[in-house]
């Protein structure tokens, strides 16, 4: 990235850039490691940063605030929301934090590489970075997201996944690698060696792993449907993580009394197999903690009504009403943020609530 000339400006101010690039302790001896390398202000101009790091999954520390009023969000690699907008009074810093997940294909696992190393886009109605600490996160706890259009890292607006918008949510100590992808149902995510033979060993000791397949799953009979979520949790379990089956979002079609009753809108498939329940029966006979996000966006969309719900999916730009809106995504990962609280399936102080 070229160096602004707004670096020296308000945007920018008093900026400290440290990003670590040493190995792990156990590819290091402690006497050879070497120590933080600065990068300097080169690395940030006035709209964002870029940093020349390897995939993995990095700490980010920044200080906001500035001379007056600001507002700052900051967004990451594939349009990825990091920082919630935050308010800082004028001549006041505030230190804020979260973690990462760098890698290759940066978006969807079947969609273009992107960009290499970390890139950070300011955002906000006042942004003002202070400074900024990067390093390789040493004992972060990593949430996979395996999915489809509902919940991926959509690469162009309007569209967004709710795993798009599920790192603003939760502090330092917890990242989103969020491999879901456009069009999978079980089946062909099963099947595509870019997706589950690429993800499943990447999976660590401790690692959460959130599996919402059902939107594509149109023709999929039940028992095959049923085998397949129960594939993915033997592997995920035989990697040492933990399965989570989340229930699809709902569509919106709604009823004439104003509801969502019917199998359009609830994921009933063409055979006729209620997907939500059969992720149920799996989950109960799996032993595996479930989030219903059936039923709290059905709730959710049905409050709103009609009209109000429009603004949660694409039906003005694009009359769909299956896909989300950066702000209808923003609202579904805060039901999922809550929902992990809810089970004790993240630590309270790993959540960012407000």
């Amino acid at each position: 990235m070229r160096r602004s000339p707004a670096v020296r400006g308000a945007v920018l101010t008093a900026i400290t850039v440290t990003v670590t690039l040493c190995a792990t302790p156990a590819a290091v001896p402690a006497q050879a490691r070497p120590g933080p390398r600065p990068l300097g202000p080169e690395n940030c101009a006035d709209t964002g940063c870029h940093f020349d790091v390897p995939p993995g999954t990095y700490d980010v520390t920044v200080r906001l605030g500035a001379a007056t009023d600001s507002r700052t969000a900051i967004t990451g690699e594939t349009r990825r929301s990091l920082l919630p907008e935050t308010a800082v009074a004028a001549g006041a810093r505030v230190t804020r934090s979260f973690t990462v997940n760098v890698r290759t294909p940066e978006g969807e696992p079947t969609g273009p590489a992107g960009t290499p190393g970390l890139d950070l886009a300011l955002g906000g109605s006042a942004p003002a970075l202070a400074g900024i600490r990067v390093t390789p996160a040493r004992h972060a706890r990593q949430i996979i997201l395996i999915g489809d259009s509902t919940v991926c890292d959509q690469p162009a607006a309007p569209y967004s996944g709710w795993g798009q918008q599920l790192p603003q949510y939760l502090r330092a100590g917890l990242s989103v690698a969020d491999y879901a992808d456009s069009g999978e149902s079980t089946v062909s995510y099963l099947a595509d060696p870019r997706l589950w033979d690429t993800v499943r060993p990447l999976i660590q000791p401790g690692d959460l792993v959130l599996v919402q397949l059902a939107h594509n799953d149109k023709t999929t009979d039940e028992a095959t449907y049923r085998a397949n979520l129960e594939t993915m949790v033997a592997g995920v379990r035989a990697q040492g993580g933990e399965p989570v089956l989340v229930t699809p979002i709902v569509r919106r079609w709604f009823n004439a009394d104003g509801t969502l009753d019917n199998g359009t809108a609830l994921l009933v498939n063409g055979l006729g197999v209620d997907l939500p329940a059969v992720v149920w029966s799996v989950a109960a006979a799996e032993h595996v903690p479930l989030i219903d996000l059936t039923a709290r966006t059905k709730a959710l969309v049905e409050s709103l009504g009609v009209e109000g719900s429009k603004a949660i999916y694409l039906y003005d730009e694009k009359r769909d009403n299956t896909h989300t809106s950066v702000h209808g995504a923003t609202v579904f990962a805060g039901l999922v943020r809550d929902a992990l609280a809810a089970g004790h399936l993240v630590p309270e102080g790993r959540v960012r609530r407000g």
